[in-house]
């Protein structure tokens, strides 16, 4: 051994002096996935009539590859605490997300990272599907899958170690804590701080209560706004859920809540919305059932409607009416060891919260590869 490898491993074994931790492993998996969709409405033309000539927009189809290429890692202390870290690559090798855990035993679970949802994605549109979310298919996402969005990246998560509930025979709980110095949905290089914006602090508090068939999970998020923008208020948004499985079938039922808190002029219901940009509040609620027919196969329906209320219900002002998207999604799944064939038809009507924004249908059918 080298003078400089000594060196290296004598500052080391210093600064872990009270947690050292035994030799870690690495691991490499990916995934191949290639996609047939189509599309069928009126969103672009306001008529049903199929262009032969691809005129109308809203009339396509395509066939479509993912790949996804993950490295991550693992390790423990001495203490029994454990570590985890990766990173995931997306097409072209572009960073989907990374994240470093620690595991502290009955003390819970501390994790950061980039792009990794946060702990909102324990809580947004959970209830159960053969394939995908709802609104995967649908023509843009329900405001219930921005509840939290904003601590997706800066900011620190707190899971608990998983404890019974008093009086409940056989049911658990954890709760989860997050914070972030500025939620501006900002990832930070290492040593670096976000940029001023906007937005300054945010937090969320969620908890989770499980058992006998149960599952329960509610969550609430609230960043704060720097007081010299005087047309943007506190932010705040939540979601709560209920599924309920009964042997092969499982029931759900979630409904979220989203203020973005702008104060800007209301919105009219022909204007297209979009979820943290428009006034207003969005208003979504989804329920579904999934039925797994054997190990192999597994068939779900969904729906979904979200609502925009533009908060415009002023004495001796003008009423903008409120409107409301929803989605139907009918879906099914098969898996053969690493292969899976997976397929949904899912159906929009008032898109982007317009009453005159039209339908859309999307059918796809995705062939998936894991390694």
């Amino acid at each position: 051994m080298n003078n400089f490898k000594k060196i290296g491993l004598t500052a080391l074994a210093g600064s872990l002096v009270a947690f050292s931790a035994t030799a870690g492993e690495m691991s490499v998996s990916g995934s191949f996935g290639a996609t047939y969709s189509t599309t069928n409405g009126n969103v672009g033309s306001q008529n049903d009539t199929y262009d032969l000539q691809g005129a109308n927009p809203d009339h396509t189809s395509g066939l479509g590859t993912d790949k996804d290429f993950s490295v991550s890692g693992s390790g423990e202390l001495d203490n029994g605490w454990t570590f985890a870290g990766g990173t995931l690559l997306k097409d072209a090798m572009t960073l989907s997300s990374s994240s470093l855990s620690m595991t502290m035993g009955s003390l819970g679970t501390l994790m950061m990272g980039t792009g990794t949802g946060g702990n909102s994605t324990k809580y947004d549109v959970q209830t159960p599907t053969a394939y995908e979310e709802v609104d995967d298919g649908g023509a843009m996402s329900l405001s219930a899958n921005y509840v939290g969005n904003f601590l997706d990246n800066n900011a620190i998560q707190y899971t608990s170690a998983a404890f019974d509930v008093p009086m409940a025979d056989g049911m658990t709980a954890t709760f989860d804590i997050e914070y972030a110095p500025q939620a501006n949905d900002t990832a930070t290089n290492d040593g670096g701080a976000s940029a001023n914006s906007t937005w300054d602090k945010g937090q969320s508090l969620g908890v989770t209560v499980e058992g006998n068939g149960v599952k329960v999970g509610i969550y609430g998020a609230e960043r704060m706004t720097d007081s010299s923008v005087a047309s943007v208020g506190d932010s705040f948004n939540g979601v709560a859920y209920v599924n309920y499985a009964y042997g092969p079938v499982v029931v759900g039922y979630s409904q979220s809540y989203h203020d973005v808190g702008f104060a800007s002029a209301s919105t009219v219901a022909t204007t297209a919305k979009a979820v943290g940009v428009a006034d207003g509040i969005f208003d979504a609620e989804t329920y579904s059932i999934a039925y797994n027919v054997n190990d192999n196969l597994s068939v779900s329906y969904a729906e979904a409607d979200d609502t925009f209320d533009a908060q415009s219900n002023v004495v001796g002002g003008t009423e903008i009416a409120d409107v409301t998207m929803s989605m139907k999604s009918i879906q099914a799944a098969y898996s053969m060891g690493a292969m899976s064939i997976k397929a949904y038809r899912t159906e929009t009507s008032n898109v982007e919260y317009k009453t005159n924004g039209g339908k859309l249908t999307v059918n796809e059918i995705a062939v998936g590869l894991a390694f």
